[in-house]
């Protein structure tokens, strides 16, 4: 079973496509017109997988206005900056899916999502393009769970119409066809299409306001409950409806990617405390060690100072006429004083020499070690010292993401803003 809070919501999402540029970018993006995107979670490997329950027959473009030539649509009477495109998308968290068998049961689920589309968009002929995406990759649920998991949506992208009736002018020659019906229209109408419902109540009777105005459901709302008491109807009993503004379409994905950041983030913060740690302590013992080789360095001179030199002794003595070398009493004790100290001196300095290679070595060890330490925590120290406040405010975001997350997991607190797949 794949992680999951125990309840499954269904989504629903309207969105206005205002521009041709942002059909066009809707179209590569749903009809996988691209050969590769910016979006790595989507494998097109599994491209093949993806279900159209509505193929285009050429650009949304050039359907819409295919569709104006037909007499299908009408944009008489409408302005020239008015949103004449939109999309639909359904959605239901990816655990849903996994734990009811993955990708057969998706395609059982958003075949009865596309025919409540079609009674949402009000026929099928106002469809340019239906179809559900299986190839992008759940990647913080498919790290997790060690397997890949895909998250499975329904992309319709239709036009938003409203019957009309185009009545008889007061320039009609027969004046009793004045204010009659003079032909019926499916015009394209954004704001009429989702334009917002009164709200009854179980006997039918409009709610009022405390001040006797009418409680209007808005089109977000009604689209919500369209969608869900369709799937409830369908037998798909064990989901919930969606709530506005709910994060629940992605609520696993992002409980899993968030987990996963804090991990990462505590993984790297500990390396860095480590490594800081271990630069601290290699600094230490490298000047513990040159504090030690000045020290014998010094005790090494001072030993050679101490011990008589060469040409001292051969100064000392006179030399007799039978050749032999005589020495006054303080000479005599001086020089013994002497030897007895130059033995000692070298038998220390040998030691010392001994002990002062050893430190040599030690200190170039860590003298290594601390270079190295240095070198792999280079990026980080170059990052802190070029734009602390980046560092700064990438580690905040992080931790600002997981506290969120954890409001999220409250049952009072889950709202927030509209999902984005």
């Amino acid at each position: 079973m794949a992680r999951n809070d125990g309840i499954d919501r269904t989504f629903a999402r309207n969105q206005d496509l205002p521009t041709l540029d942002d059909v066009a970018k809707v179209q590569e993006h749903n009809e996988r017109e691209k050969d590769s995107y910016s979006n790595q979670d989507i494998d097109t490997t599994q491209t093949y997988r993806n279900i159209h329950f509505k193929a285009p027959t050429d650009s949304y473009a050039a359907m819409f206005d295919q569709m104006i030539a037909d007499g299908v649509i009408s944009t008489r009477g409408l302005k020239a900056d008015a949103v004449k495109y939109g999309e639909l998308i359904f959605d239901v968290n990816s655990a849903y899916f996994h734990n009811h068998g993955g990708y057969e049961y998706a395609k059982q689920f958003y075949t009865d999502a596309y025919k409540a589309a079609v009674e949402i968009v009000g026929g099928e002929q106002y469809i340019l393009s239906a179809v559900m995406h299986a190839d992008e990759r759940n990647r913080a649920m498919s790290e997790a769970l060690g397997q890949d998991v895909y998250h499975y949506h329904l992309h319709v992208v239709y036009v938003p119409v409203v019957e009309k009736q185009i009545l008889w002018s007061k320039r009609c020659k027969d004046k009793s066809l004045v204010g009659t019906v003079k032909e019926t229209i499916m015009q394209v109408s954004r704001s009429k299409k989702w334009e917002s419902k009164v709200a009854l109540d179980e006997q039918g009777n409009p709610l009022l306001t405390s001040k006797g105005k009418k409680v209007l459901r808005t089109s977000y709302s009604v689209l919500q409950d369209d969608f869900f008491n369709y799937m409830k109807a369908a037998g798909y009993t064990d989901v919930e409806r969606g709530e506005r503004g709910s994060t629940e379409e992605h609520l696993t994905v992002t409980q899993f990617k968030v987990a996963q950041e804090q991990q990462r983030l505590e993984d790297v913060t500990a390396q860095i405390a480590q490594t800081e740690q271990a630069l601290d302590t290699a600094q230490a013992a490298v000047e513990k060690k040159q504090k030690e080789l000045q020290s014998l360095q010094k005790q090494t001179k001072e030993q050679r100072t101490a011990a008589l030199t060469v040409q001292e002794i051969r100064s000392m003595g006179k030399k007799t006429i039978t050749g032999n070398i005589t020495l006054t009493p303080s000479e005599c004790s001086t020089l013994k004083d002497y030897a007895v100290n130059g033995i000692l001196a070298k038998a220390e300095n040998s030691r010392l020499e001994e002990k002062l290679q050893q430190a040599q070595k030690s200190v170039a060890v860590w003298k290594q070690r601390y270079e190295s330490l240095k070198e792999q925590a280079r990026p980080y120290l170059e990052a802190v010292k070029l734009a602390p406040e980046k560092v700064r405010a990438f580690l905040d975001a992080i931790l600002t993401r997981t506290r969120q997350t954890r409001q999220h997991d409250q049952p009072s607190r889950r709202k927030s803003q509209d999902m984005e797949l």
